[in-house]
Formats: C-alpha cells, structure tokens, sequence
C-alpha cells in the first residue's frame, strides 16, 4: 500500500511511522517523535499497534535509546511511496521480460499485484517511462519484445479464472480470433506461452505471448478443466517439441565444453570432443540468435550444419567488416 504523504499526514500516523522504520536505521526516540509530529508517548503508543499488526519493532533503553524495524519471519504489508511504486512496477516489467534468468514468473505475478492496486495517475508514470525505454533484444523473438500489458492481462485472467479473447498470428502469419479459458503461463527459453483451452476447436492449446495482439478480459468467469497432462510445463514442452524447427544447428568449436556452456546457457546443448574443442547443436527458427551465441563464445569455430547457417555468418562477417571500414581511424 501507498499514501500520498503531503495530504493528510495525520490521518494515517501507522503508515508515515512505518515508511520511516523502514529505512531498517535506528531511529532515536525523541528524533521520530519530532519526524511524526507527536509525543513520545504517542509514539509508544503507534509502535505497539504496528507490533499487534506483526511488525517486529526492536526498541533499546538508554541515552541512546530508540526503534527498528527487525526482520521478521513473514513479510507484511509493505509502504511504499508514489516513487516507490512506480520504480517497483519498473523492475518487475523488466524481470519479467528476462533481465534477471530464472525470476521472470514471479515477477510477472508481483507485477500483476502492484498495477492492479496502482492509482490511474502512477500507471501513466509507468506507461511513460517504459514508452521511452528501449530494451534490448537476444534475437527477433526473445523475451524483452514482449508487452507488458499484454503479460498483466494474460496473467490476471489466468489468476482470476476469467474467459481471455485476443488475435492471434500463427506460425503461417495466418490471423485468428480466439477466445479461450486460460489456465497457466510458462516460459520456456526466450518465450512466454499460454496454456489455455481454446473454446474454439474445444481443446487445450499453447500459444505464444509475443503473437498475441489486443488481449482483453471477457468478465466470464469459468470452472476450471481436467488437464490433458501432468502440469502445463509438460503440456507445453510437448506441443514444442512436436512442432518442427526449421533449423537442426551444428557446431565444431575449438574451446573446452565448460566454457562454451557457461557462454551460451541454456540455449544449445554443448558435448566435448577433447580438452580443447567442443561440439554445439541447437535447433532454432531464426539464425539470429546462433549467430549473436556464436560470436560471443569468442572463439574459432567450424559450421558442420546447416549450410544456410554458413552463409548467413558470411553476409554478417561481410557487413560487419564494410561497417569497419567506414570507422574513423
């Protein structure tokens, strides 16, 4: 929660001592009396109904005597300001296009939480300075080109078991509208899916996030279905690995595997051929992000597979080289 601290400061003294203990500094009794405005006995008052809410508020005797906040063993309420918020909803935006690895799911739940309860004035805070942000992209499809918006409309409805339409761009470009009871995100690799049951066709189906355009929620609610598999990270990992990949990658590369494999994560699977070389497969629709994977392993290597692959780099090393050309010396 978050309060406008210039209007009515009295009216919320729990709040205003809070956001002060916060800080998680010491504070001299007498000095966060005179912040807050009130008595010392007023304080001591304030700081036993914030220990009857759960917080754990430390207090020491003597000269220098005073308050903390201590961590405690469950996480409550927290203050936050306008600026605070904003800053939050900032962050969770870009964890959850993949800034931070392996936190993009939470982070997309917590962003849910903050924009739902966030005032229309601080939304607009937030929709500006992602509108004048550019994130940069790993490849055409990679995480960081999705909309946030269309991450918090997907998830809430998801959460909230509420009936989701939007327009969908197949693999063909082929344009659809589609309304679904949408059930769980997943992310695997670079992308966002939806697992949802497609009202359509009436059955379960997985669809990309960054081909879907205009999300909005329907208001209908549903019961949730029987699914098709163990858990929608199954179910989606399925219909993954069932669709075909237009490229089968192969790689000679004359470094060790470990290092390769701490280059390039969890992209592409790295098998060593002796101490000082390596062979690299991946399977990808687009050679972008082979390309940027393989110039930053910083080391030789022999394309085995596919040729295409060959003369993709040749056109990069060749445009690259004009550019060099070009630089000032």
């Amino acid at each position: 929660m978050w309060r406008d601290w210039r209007h009515g400061q009295h009216q919320f003294p729990d709040l205003r001592l809070l956001s002060l203990l916060q800080t998680h500094r010491h504070w001299p009794g007498t000095e966060l009396a005179g912040r807050l405005d009130v008595s010392v006995r007023t304080l001591r008052r304030d700081i036993d109904r914030l220990r009857e809410l759960g917080y754990p508020v430390e207090a020491s005797r003597g000269a220098d005597g005073g308050y903390r906040l201590a961590p405690g063993a469950a996480l409550p309420p927290l203050v936050l300001d306008d600026e605070e918020a904003v800053a939050i909803a900032v962050g969770m935006q870009a964890a959850a296009q993949g800034a931070v690895t392996g936190i993009e799911e939470a982070a997309v739940r917590a962003l849910t939480k903050v924009v739902q309860v966030m005032a229309p004035r601080l939304r607009r805070r937030v929709d500006a300075l992602r509108s004048v942000t550019e994130p940069v992209a790993w490849g055409a499809s990679a995480t960081a080109a999705l909309d946030s918006t269309v991450l918090i409309t997907v998830a809430q409805t998801c959460r909230d078991c509420e009936r989701l339409e939007f327009d969908y761009t197949a693999r063909d470009s082929a344009r659809t509208h589609r309304l679904v009871e949408p059930h769980r995100l997943v992310t695997v690799g670079r992308r966002w899916y939806l697992m949802a049951y497609d009202l359509g066709p009436q059955d379960w189906r997985s669809f990309r996030l960054d081909r879907i355009t205009a999300p909005r929620q329907t208001g209908a609610r549903f019961h949730t279905r029987d699914l098709p598999a163990p858990d929608a990270k199954e179910f989606v990992s399925a219909g993954i690995k069932a669709q075909r990949m237009d490229h089968a990658v192969e790689v000679r590369v004359h470094a060790p595997a470990s290092v390769v494999a701490e280059r390039v994560g969890a992209w592409a699977v790295v098998e060593p051929v002796d101490d000082g070389t390596c062979l690299l497969r991946m399977t990808t629709d687009t050679f972008d992000w082979p390309a940027m994977a393989l110039g930053a392993i910083g080391a030789e290597f022999t394309v085995l597979a596919p040729a295409e692959l060959a003369d993709y780099l040749r056109e990069w090393g060749e445009r690259f080289t004009r550019a060099a050309r070009r630089a000032p010396h």
